[in-house]
């Protein structure tokens, strides 16, 4: 097992960034915000990597009180306070950028994001997905992939595009599918391994590692 990694030549994130700026990142999220708290956990305000904000679509979502209670600004964008999905995207997008954010990091939000905000943020929004895509993309990936009969699943970190889930790969782990195919402790497994590998992979585009290919934008490569 482990991790896979797509490879390829093309421009670095951060190339331009100055000695000793902080990579500063902002969360989206929607529920109850455990990949944040690894994020949180794992990663804010060590090697020079801050959670500068958390924003949610829904106010009463956990995620906020787990930024709250370390220290990190959140905003909340309802999707009835706006006359449409960009414009919202609109008010998300001018906030990111008041904050000065290099990484959008989506995790669990439960929102799709406009053409504007991918275009306006290309290469600059990544996801975690329960499964090894391409396979299984969209909702319930982990009953999809209980219903295939697969005995090996997994987890993906990808760049945002305009499709669902099919933005280029940056790292993948793979997970087994319990023999009793039972779903809660799949869930378990599938969660561990976000929680792993979701920072990790944030880490690296926060070093500089990640390119990803103009030239082929469909795959990026991790530097040693």
């Amino acid at each position: 097992m482990g991790d896979k990694l797509r490879h390829a030549t093309a421009g670095r994130l951060r190339e331009d960034a100055g000695v000793g700026d902080a990579f500063k990142l902002v969360v989206l999220a929607s529920g109850s915000g455990t990949n944040l708290q690894a994020i949180l956990d794992r990663l804010h305000g060590q090697e020079g990597i801050e959670v500068v904000g958390v924003g949610s679509d829904r106010p009463e979502a956990r995620a906020l009180e787990r930024a709250r209670e370390a220290g990190v600004v959140t905003a909340t964008f309802p999707r009835e306070g706006y006359a449409s999905r960009a414009a919202r995207d609109e008010a998300i997008g001018d906030w990111i950028e008041s904050l000065g954010a290099e990484l959008v990091v989506l995790a669990g939000y439960m929102q799709l994001l406009s053409e504007e905000f991918v275009a306006r943020f290309r290469g600059r929004v990544v996801n975690v997905h329960p499964a090894l895509l391409p396979s299984f993309p969209g909702l319930d990936a982990i009953g999809q992939a209980l219903e295939a009969g697969v005995e090996v699943t997994g987890v993906s970190v990808h760049f945002v595009d305009e499709g669902v889930d099919t933005g280029p790969v940056i790292v993948q782990r793979e997970v087994v599918v319990p023999a009793d195919r039972n779903r809660a402790a799949l869930e378990r497994a599938i969660h561990a391994a976000e929680h792993e590998l979701y920072p990790e992979a944030i880490r690296m585009i926060a070093r500089g590692r990640v390119r990803i290919d103009i030239g082929d934008p469909r795959v990026v490569v991790i530097d040693d």
